[in-house]
C-alpha cells in the first residue's frame, strides 16, 4: 500500500474489557464473545483537546458531529494513526468495529522509544523523561483497571456479579474517563518529545512486515497439547497418591513435612534443591526413600506450562498470534511473548524416537509411551516445539544463518584469516583452535579434542571475556583451568583487529561523549559511527551501522574510575525495573553493534523472502520458519539460496544458510 501522509496525525487509546486474559495475547483476548471497547481517547495533531467517546455508556453519542472527523479518519489511509503498543490497537479496533485496521497506516510511539533505550512501559517512560506531572500516566489506574476491564468475584456485596459496569460505580467510570484522557496526553508528550527520532522508512516497513507476521500467527497442535495435558493431570494426581501412601503425609509436596519425613527415615537433609535431590538418589537409600525422592524429582520436573500457554493462546482457527515483539532489545533483535519461541527446548532425541512419540501421543497411547520411553517428563519437554505446526497443504522450510555472529565480527573488524575460513567453507573452531595450539586441528580427524576447547575460545572471547568467561561456557570441563590464561592471550594475538575494535569502539564512544569530536569513525571498521543527539535536554548516543540504522544508549555519561573513565548510560533493569545507570566498555559496545548487525542481516532476508511471496510463520534467533504449500518443491532450494546472497549494505560479508523442512517445528 502506498500512504499519502498528510501532516495531521491521529492518537488513539482505547479501554477494553473482556473475560479472557490479556496474558494470553491480545488477540484471544479479543476473541472472547464478551470483548468490547469501552473508552476510546483520540487526538488530531492539528487540535488542542484530547476528546473521548463512551462506547459503554453513551454508544449512540459515539456517532455525533463531534466525533465525524474521527470516524472519517480512522480508516483513511491518508490519514497517520499513532498509539502506544499500536499492536493492540489496531487489533482491537479491527475485531470490535469489523474492519481491518492495516498496520501501514500505523506508527508504535512505544517502538520509537525502545529504539532509544526507553522503557517499553507508559509510566516508566513518562518518569525516564521528567515529564511533567500534567504528561504522566495517572497512577489511579491501575485500579480502576482491575475493577471494569476484568471479571470480578461473585459476592454477596456485589450481588453476585462477575462483571463491574459503569452503573455500579459512575464515580469510578468518571474517574476512568479522564485516566483514558491523560493517556492521550501522555502519549502525545512522549511523542512530540521522541518525534525526530522516528525510524526510516526500512525501519518502519520491517515493523509492517513484522505485524502481518504476528497478525497471521503460527498454527497450533491442539490435540497434541491437550492429550499431554490431560495424561499429565492423571500422571500428577497418581504419583502424589503413591507418595501419599509411602509417607502418610498429608501433603508430600510441603517442603517442612518431607524434611521431617526424612529425618525419620534416616536420612536427614538440609535442602531439597534439584541438585540436592540428585546427590541424594546417586547414594545408598531405602527403597521407600528413593521412591519418594524420585518421585519428588519426577514431579519437579514435569512442567506442562508451555502446552497450557500454547492452548491459552490458540484463536478460533487454532492460531497463536503475537509470538514476536518488535525492537525487544537495545539491539534491535526480537523478544518473545507468550509461548516464547526463543526460549524452547532443544530436541535432541533421534528424529525416528521423536516421530515415534509424537505419534503416540496424537492417539494418546500413554501406555505405549511409557513403556518405550524411560523419561516421559523428558519426551514432553522435547515435544514442544513440535506443537508448532504448519498450515494444512503446508510444510515448515527452516531456514537459519549459520555462526552469523562470527562471520559478523570477522567482517565488521577486517579479521581476514576469519573471513578466509568462513569464504573457504572451514570450521571456525577448528581453525581457533589450531592457532592456539599450534597444531592441525579436523572436526573428525587429527586433534579433533581441541576443537570444543577451540569452540570455547569463541564463544567467550569475542568481546573481551578473559578467564572468567571461559569458565563460564565451559559447561564441559573441556579446557584444562591452567591453560585457560595462556588460550586467552594466544586467542587475543591471533585477533589483533578483533581487540583492536574492543579499543577503537570505546575510544570512539568516549571523544563524542564527551564532545572531543562531534562524530566518530570505528578505526578500520566496516561503516561504524559513533555521534550523538539531543532529546531536550537529555544526550543520546547513536552507533550508526552498516546497515544505517543507529542504536542508541540513552543519557551516556563519562565517571571517573580508578583505572580511568568509564562509559555509563541509563537503562531500565531487567529485574528491577528500576531506571538505572549503568557501565559498559569496548568490549561490550563490540557485542551490541556485532548482534545488531546480525539482526539487520536478519531483517534484510525477511524482506526479501516476503518479497518473493513466502510467509513467513515466526523467526527464532538468527532462524525463519516459513509456511510453505508442499506443492512448491523448489522452495527450500530458493530459500537457502536468499539466505545466502550477499547483502548490498554488507559487501565481502560471507553468509550461509542451512536449511530443511519438516512437518513439525523441530531443530534438525
Amino acid at each position: 500500500m502506498t500512504m499519502k501522509i498528510c501532516s495531521t496525525e491521529l492518537a488513539i487509546d482505547i479501554e477494553t474489557y473482556s473475560s479472557v486474559s490479556i496474558d494470553d495475547g491480545v488477540y484471544a483476548y479479543t476473541q472472547a464473545p464478551d470483548f468490547e471497547i469501552l473508552l476510546l481517547g483520540y487526538k488530531f495533531s492539528d487540535e488542542d483537546k484530547v476528546k473521548l467517546i463512551d462506547l459503554a455508556t453513551a454508544r449512540e453519542e459515539a456517532y455525533n458531529e463531534e466525533h465525524y472527523r474521527f470516524w472519517q479518519s480512522l480508516n483513511n489511509e491518508e490519514i497517520l494513526k499513532t498509539a502506544y503498543n499500536a499492536n493492540f490497537e489496531r487489533t482491537c479496533l479491527t475485531v470490535f468495529f469489523k474492519k481491518d485496521m492495516p498496520p501501514e497506516q500505523w506508527r508504535d510511539t512505544m517502538i520509537l522509544a525502545a529504539s532509544l533505550g526507553l522503557p517499553r512501559s507508559l509510566a516508566d517512560v513518562g518518569n525516564a523523561l521528567n515529564l511533567k506531572e500534567d504528561e504522566k500516566k495517572l497512577k489511579t489506574g491501575k485500579a480502576l483497571i482491575q475493577y471494569f476491564c476484568k471479571p470480578c468475584k461473585p459476592t454477596k456485596a456485589n450481588g453476585g456479579r462477575t462483571r463491574n459496569l459503569p452503573m455500579h460505580a459512575p464515580e469510578k467510570w468518571e474517574l476512568f474517563k479522564e485516566y483514558n484522557k491523560g493517556d492521550v496526553v501522555s502519549e502525545q508528550a512522549i511523542l512530540n518529545r521522541l518525534k525526530a527520532f522516528r525510524p526510516d522508512k526500512s525501519e518502519q516497513d520491517l515493523w509492517t512486515l513484522d505485524q502481518h507476521i504476528n497478525d497471521g500467527g503460527v498454527k497450533i497442535d491442539v490435540e497434541l497439547a491437550r492429550n499431554i495435558i490431560a495424561y499429565n493431570e492423571t500422571h500428577t494426581a497418581k504419583l502424589i497418591h503413591r507418595a501419599e501412601t509411602l509417607t502418610g503425609l498429608s501433603n508430600p509436596n510441603s517442603l517442612k513435612q518431607l524434611k521431617a519425613w526424612l529425618v525419620d527415615n534416616g536420612v536427614p537433609v538440609d535442602s531439597l534443591t534439584k541438585t540436592d535431590v540428585d546427590e541424594l538418589l546417586a547414594g545408598d537409600l531405602p527403597a521407600n526413600v528413593r521412591e519418594v525422592l524420585t518421585i519428588r524429582k519426577s514431579l519437579g520436573k514435569t512442567s506442562v506450562k508451555k502446552y497450557e500457554t500454547a492452548i491459552a493462546m490458540a484463536c478460533d482457527d487454532n492460531r497463536a498470534r503475537g509470538l514476536m515483539q518488535f525492537y525487544g532489545g537495545h539491539t534491535g533483535r526480537w523478544a518473545g511473548r507468550g509461548l516464547q519461541p526463543q526460549n524452547l527446548v532443544r530436541n535432541n532425541m533421534p528424529d525416528a524416537e521423536l516421530d515415534l512419540a509424537r505419534e503416540l501421543v496424537k492417539s494418546n497411547d500413554m501406555d505405549s509411551l511409557n513403556m518405550l520411553f524411560n523419561d516421559v517428563s523428558d519426551v514432553f519437554s522435547q515435544l514442544v516445539r513440535t506443537v508448532f505446526i504448519p498450515s494444512t497443504y503446508n510444510r515448515f522450510i527452516v531456514s537459519d544463518f549459520s555462526a552469523i555472529e562470527a562471520r559478523v565480527l570477522a567482517w565488521i573488524a577486517g579479521e581476514d584469516w576469519r573471513l578466509d575460513v568462513f569464504k573457504n567453507g572451514g570450521d571456525i573452531y577448528c581453525e581457533s583452535a589450531s592457532r592456539i595450539y599450534h597444531v592441525p586441528v579436523e572436526k573428525h580427524g587429527q586433534n579433533a579434542e581441541l576443537r570444543q576447547r577451540g569452540k570455547v575460545a569463541e564463544l567467550a572471547l569475542g568481546y573481551g571475556g578473559a578467564v572468567g568467561a571461559m569458565k563460564s561456557m565451559d559447561t564441559t570441563g573441556s579446557v584444562p583451568e591452567d591453560e585457560m590464561a595462556e588460550i586467552v592471550a594466544q586467542w587475543r594475538r591471533e585477533s589483533p583487529r578483533v581487540v583492536e575494535m574492543w579499543k577503537s569502539c570505546e575510544k570512539a564512544a568516549k571523544m563524542v561523549i564527551s564532545d572531543e569530536a562531534p562524530r566518530a569513525r570505528c578505526k578500520k571498521l566496516q561503516g561504524v559511527t559513533f555521534y550523538k543527539k539531543y532529546a531536550g535536554d537529555t544526550p543520546i548516543l547513536f552507533i550508526k551501522l552498516p546497515s544505517g540504522r543507529p542504536i542508541a544508549l540513552w543519557d551516556p555519561d563519562l565517571i571517573d574510575g580508578e583505572y580511568g573513565s568509564r562509559i555509563t548510560y541509563m537503562t531500565q533493569d531487567q529485574t528491577t525495573r528500576k531506571w538505572v545507570r549503568v557501565d559498559t566498555y569496548g568490549g561490550k559496545l563490540t557485542e551490541n553493534i556485532v548482534q545488531s548487525v546480525a539482526r539487520d542481516c536478519l531483517a534484510e532476508k525477511m524482506k526479501q523472502l516476503d518479497a518473493q511471496g513466502y510467509r513467513i510463520a515466526f523467526h527464532v534467533h538468527d532462524e525463519i520458519v516459513a509456511d510453505v504449500p508442499a506443492i512448491d518443491k523448489e522452495a527450500p532450494k530458493r530459500i537457502d539460496a536468499i539466505m545466502s546472497e550477499p547483502i548490498e549494505w554488507a559487501p565481502g560479508l560471507p553468509l550461509k544458510g542451512s536449511t530443511y523442512e519438516c512437518d513439525f517445528y523441530r531443530k534438525d
